[in-house]
């Protein structure tokens, strides 16, 4: 898992259990053939989800 990636997703989502929850939502996503919503060279479904919630593309739906 990429530190920085982590820091910049924190910065969006200060709760560390929702930023899980969210974060593996994604990842699974990818992992199971999901576009990825950013160009990167990160090849880990994490990362990429880390990066993703860093950029504010990933939407929390809190209901």
């Amino acid at each position: 898992m990429n530190d920085r990636y982590l820091e910049r997703a924190r910065k969006k989502i200060s709760d560390p259990k929702l930023l899980s929850i969210v974060a593996s939502k994604r990842a699974r996503q990818l992992a199971r053939g999901g576009k990825p919503m950013i160009k990167t060279n990160d090849r880990e479904h994490l990362d990429i989800a880390l990066l993703e919630i860093a950029e504010g593309l990933v939407e929390i739906d809190t209901e």
